[in-house]
């Protein structure tokens, strides 16, 4: 008994120094909190003179959500020191929830002010990403004449379907240099009479504007080595195509692989003639859609002569036969149904979910799955009826002479056994038949 009180006197004060701690705790945390609201406060102010209402309107929310928060925190906090005794329990409640609540406002003050801060830096650094927008219009401006020899040159060898994609790309670049510099102009104009909102934006689109004009201009040269590399892989197709032009004189002469060939045939003839100018782009993809087609033709030709395909009279046999086997197990199973057990009957339900799959023996993609799938069936079948045969001759009586004696007999067991004997030497021809047309 004195273990029993000395253990439960040590928990209840390792309970009282965990309850001691949670209000030591508690009462950092909202002194903590109360202070960063007041310093964000600050930097608030000083932000939205840097950078105008409208970017700094994130963390003037977030601010006042705190505050609102904090207020609960801070009347948790004057209930525990009340006159009004609390229980241990309400005590430990309140400063885990005062604890919770002011955790979030640092975690929330945090979030925002470091998203601010970036802001804040980019506008510190404004004469300096002014001066870099400068600088980068005057260095892709020097690049638009050779641009421009490129786009021309280019031009002489490639056809407008294919230009297309590079044709404007100089007098585009020129305008978003000239957007680029003039932005910079309205920022520093903007900041000088302190309109910072406006001059951030102003900022922003001159330094996409550059941007934009830099990828445009590096277009022009992706351009250039796309396109020859295109015209190589071009001529690669070419041999290659060649080369399965005449594999297709050896290829199963079906219908599928003479279209395949004329299509060929047509898309190697349109090619530009050397000299003239070209879309390598186009003729690549029509020439390699054209080739793929042929490969494909041919496999399936192969296949189709390796595998031939069965008629649509021997699918319908088969189909016949498992409709003949399924008639017969449905009625031996329906006969006798208390007789039965569960693998018969398993097996019947799934040949019918089959059947019912069962799809046309007609088009040609289907008959080899409909030829499966019917055998599939008449086997299922099948096995359903020596099930239920099975579960039928276990469940007579063993020491009665059925068929015998007094009904003028002689043989034992002639009643179902020898009807399903009869069924089954049916079921048998079936299947000699079928493979017979196989």
């Amino acid at each position: 008994m004195a273990g029993l009180w000395g253990r439960r006197k040590r928990e209840q004060e390792e309970l009282a120094a965990q309850d001691a701690d949670l209000a030591r705790r508690a009462e950092q945390a909202l002194v903590g909190a109360d202070e960063r609201i007041r310093t964000t406060a600050d930097e608030l102010v000083f932000a939205e003179a840097e950078l105008g209402e409208s970017l700094t309107s994130d963390l003037r929310a977030a601010l006042s959500a705190v505050r609102t928060h904090l207020r609960e925190a801070f009347q948790l906090h004057q209930l525990n020191h009340d006159e009004i005794p609390d229980t241990p329990e309400e005590l430990r409640t309140r400063n885990a929830r005062i604890v919770q609540l002011c955790d979030w406002a640092q975690d929330l003050l945090d979030e925002k002010t470091a998203v601010l801060a970036a802001s804040v830096a980019k506008v510190r650094r404004a004469p300096e990403i002014v001066a870099q927008v400068r600088a980068d219009a005057e260095a892709l401006s020097a690049r638009i004449p050779h641009t421009k020899d490129t786009i021309e040159r280019l031009s002489a060898r490639y056809a407008d379907s294919a230009m297309h994609q590079i044709t404007a790309s100089a007098a585009e670049a020129e305008q978003l240099i000239a957007f680029a510099t003039h932005g910079a102009d309205v920022s520093e104009r903007r900041r000088a009479a302190r309109q910072n909102e406006e001059a951030n934006l102003a900022l922003e689109t001159a330094t996409e504007a550059t941007r934009r004009a830099s990828a445009l201009l590096d277009a022009v040269e992706d351009f250039e080595i796309e396109a020859l590399r295109a015209e190589s892989t071009l001529a690669e197709i070419v041999a290659d195509s060649r080369g399965d032009l005449i594999a297709a004189r050896t290829a199963p002469q079906v219908p599928a692989v003479a279209q395949a060939v004329t299509a060929l045939q047509a898309a190697l003839s349109a090619l530009t003639p050397s000299g003239s100018r070209s879309d390598p782009f186009a003729e690549l993809s029509q020439l390699r859609e054209a080739n793929s087609a042929l490969d494909e033709a041919i496999a399936k030709a192969r296949h189709r002569a390796e595998h031939p395909l069965p008629s649509v009279q021997q699918v319908q046999h088969a189909i016949d036969d498992a409709d003949r086997q399924l008639g017969v197990t449905r009625g031996l199973i329906s006969g006798h149904r208390g007789w039965i057990g569960a693998d018969a009957r398993t097996r019947l339900a799934e040949a019918e979910r089959l059947r019912g799959d069962l799809p046309s023996p007609q088009p040609e993609d289907t008959r080899e799955e409909a030829l499966a799938l019917a055998r599939r069936v008449a086997h299922l079948a099948s096995e359903a009826l020596q099930l239920a045969q099975r579960d039928i001759d276990s469940s007579r009586p063993q020491d009665q002479n059925w068929g015998g004696g007094g009904w003028g007999g002689g043989r034992r067991g002639g009643g179902g056994g020898d009807i399903a004997s009869g069924i089954l030497g049916g079921l048998v021809i079936g299947s000699i038949l079928d493979g017979i047309f196989d």
